[in-house]
């Protein structure tokens, strides 16, 4: 009985739907600068995550690109990444869906991490 007062809420919390304004709502999770200018980060994201998530969605934004990152297991995106142009490279902010859930998946703050200066 304990056990599943403790599964539902995460159950709930993983498989809600939300949609990408309902992410970039929330603080970021990630706000960093790269060398990098925001067309070769975003072209690293898809590169990096392309074997555990599939296509991402990228997006052309006024003053850089939007990539979203669809779900491991179901419809809907699972992250966003901000990624606008500034002299030297890009500043980039990650939102991701499940945010304050301790127990999310890791590859899209690796992958994100690991495309900053490589």
């Amino acid at each position: 009985m304990k056990l599943g007062v403790l599964v539902v809420p995460f159950v709930l919390a993983v498989g809600g739907c939300a949609t990408v304004s309902d992410i970039t709502a929330s603080l970021p999770t990630m706000n960093v600068i790269s060398g990098k200018k925001p067309h070769e980060y975003a072209q690293c994201l898809v590169e990096k995550l392309a074997s555990s998530r599939g296509a991402l969605q990228v997006e052309p934004q006024k003053d850089g690109m939007r990539v979203i990152v669809p779900q491991k297991f179901s419809s809907g995106p699972a992250a966003v990444f901000d990624i606008e142009d500034r002299s030297g490279g890009s500043s980039i902010k990650l939102h991701e869906r499940i945010s304050n859930v301790p127990l999310r998946p890791w590859d899209v703050r690796n992958a994100a991490t690991a495309c900053i200066s490589g």
